[in-house]
């Protein structure tokens, strides 16, 4: 299986997350929202800009912005 970003993922694709790759608050902040190894995330769709995008996380609906989601590794 290939690993990519999550910014990179087609809207109403479902992928894992593998690992994190920020630090300090943002990296504790999306590990409080529920971006652990494992967890399934959905992109359910995106702003008419295209950045933020929402993603559906653990029963969660969360908007993140692109530069939040190139550090985070999916499959």
């Amino acid at each position: 299986m290939t690993h990519h970003s999550l910014s990179s993922i087609s809207i109403g694709t479902t992928v894992h997350v593998c690992a994190l790759y920020h630090t300090g608050p943002i990296r504790r902040r999306l590990l409080d929202m529920g971006f652990t190894s494992g967890a399934p995330v959905t992109c359910l769709y995106q702003s008419p800009a295209g950045d933020p995008r929402a993603y559906l996380i653990r029963d969660t609906v969360i908007a993140l912005r692109r530069e939040e989601t190139n550090y985070i590794e999916v499959m």
